[in-house]
């Protein structure tokens, strides 16, 4: 009885490994090694996931951020700083952030969005500065100004 178990068994196994392996070879627009290398460049690498705290204290606030709301799987924080008033995020997961991006942009504003962590700020010149520092991709709703503006 062991015997055809594991002869079922590694099957899967072998296909998995088969098509692992044939996807990393595969094709897509021919260049997606190009892309990805591009994408890795463009972020600097301190975009990693930080704590509201950090984000404060990276982006210049002059007092500890002050804690706006906390769900189940983000905080968020304001602060200011001598140049800009800022919005700041920090999400549990990646999944929770696109969600809440997605629902934010139906409201508009610019968003500098990094791992697992957002900010907005008025003027939107300091994110600009700020995308130099922290890395990330700044992010625009065509439907109007960013949430640290009002």
């Amino acid at each position: 009885m062991r015997r055809p178990v594991r002869r079922l068994l590694g099957v899967p196994v072998c296909a998995l490994t088969a098509a692992l392996l044939l996807a990393g070879c595969g094709g897509g627009s021919g260049n997606g090694g190009e892309e990805r290398t591009a994408a890795s460049k463009s972020a600097a690498p301190t975009a990693r996931p930080m704590t509201l705290e950090a984000m404060g204290k990276a982006v210049g606030c002059t007092t500890a951020p002050q804690e706006a709301g906390k769900t189940l799987d983000f905080r968020q924080g304001v602060c200011k700083s001598a140049d800009a008033q800022f919005v700041l995020l920090t999400f549990d997961k990646a999944e929770g952030q696109r969600a809440w991006l997605d629902t934010a942009m139906i409201y508009g504003g610019v968003y500098l969005v990094g791992d697992r962590w957002v900010l907005s700020a008025d003027p939107r010149s300091e994110m600009e500065k700020l995308r130099g520092e922290l890395g990330g991709k700044i992010e625009e709703s065509p439907y109007g100004a960013s949430p640290a503006a009002s």
